[in-house]
């Protein structure tokens, strides 16, 4: 018969498998892109067409975020709609940060692009001198997730002011810009699957340029069409952007197509536990 100690270990040790995030799926990547778009367009329409203000949005996605997130880390797992809504908030605050530096105070996005490129590399160096891993698929304490949530906020951060400063500079419209960062995404994946790069600087590679990706088509889709776009508003982008998010998110909740490895063994060692339990009752 097992101790109570020995069983409230075991517990514990399932528990600490349940991997916080995603399986990197297709639909994974599918919600980020739709996400990076409506980060985009959120913002537009919240700052403009409300007429809150860029510092009044700030605050309110800020807010939104901190108590998304706040639910997200009490989670025991990985649940699809807490984890995508932290996703489209973080977004919309990646997007209003890099907005507030250029627009209020005034600094260069070439400026912006190296600050946040610098803030990324320093929390990868911090995460890995703490955890001795940047693996995505081991996301089971606080400082992980901690660890992994600044790393995603200075990816939209910098994918934000990387792509402003690349559509600013060579001028290609929005289409073009789409298509030009999806090549560079098609590349990363050739990298990988063909060349065997490493699987964490490819993955966080191409979650920085799906941000750039997605504003061009959050553009594409909103600006009027004298400016290059298709002229369906930020709002109506966004509503359906946000309806293909929800459709996906409802489907991987209901299929857990997306749950990861870790989360499954996590899963298998509570029930094993349980089995223990009950036996030694």
């Amino acid at each position: 018969m097992l101790s109570d100690k020995q069983l409230r270990a075991a517990s514990a040790h399932a528990s600490r498998l349940r991997n916080k995030v995603p399986e990197v799926t297709i639909y994974f990547w599918i919600i980020k892109v739709l996400a990076t778009t409506v980060g985009e367009t959120a913002a537009d329409f919240l700052n403009t067409n409300l007429n809150l203000g860029l510092t009044n949005t700030s605050l309110i996605m800020a807010g939104l975020l901190t108590l998304t997130l706040a639910v997200q880390f009490r989670c025991s797992r990985y649940v699809p709609a807490v984890y995508w809504l932290a996703v489209v908030l973080i977004s919309v605050v990646g997007t209003l940060i890099t907005d507030n530096l250029t627009d209020n105070y005034g600094i260069p996005l070439a400026a912006t692009t190296l600050i946040f490129g610098v803030a990324l590399l320093l929390t990868f160096a911090a995460w890995y001198r703490s955890e001795k891993t940047l693996s995505i698929h081991t996301i089971y304490t606080s400082r992980r997730q901690a660890f992994y949530w600044l790393a995603i906020l200075f990816t939209f951060a910098l994918g934000t002011a990387a792509g402003d400063l690349v559509a600013e500079r060579a001028n290609l419209g929005y289409g073009i810009s789409a298509l030009m960062f999806g090549g560079l995404i098609a590349a990363v994946c050739i990298g990988r699957f063909g060349f065997r790069v490493n699987a964490v600087l490819s993955f966080w590679i191409a979650y920085i340029l799906t941000r750039p990706l997605g504003a061009s088509l959050g553009d594409l889709f909103s600006q009027p069409r004298d400016s290059g776009g298709l002229g369906a508003g930020t709002a109506v982008t966004s509503g359906l952007f946000l309806g293909a998010i929800l459709a996906l998110v409802v489907y991987l909740a209901v299929t857990r197509a997306d749950v990861t490895g870790a989360d499954a063994a996590g899963t298998a060692g509570e029930v094993h536990s349980d089995e223990i339990t009950s036996r030694a009752r």
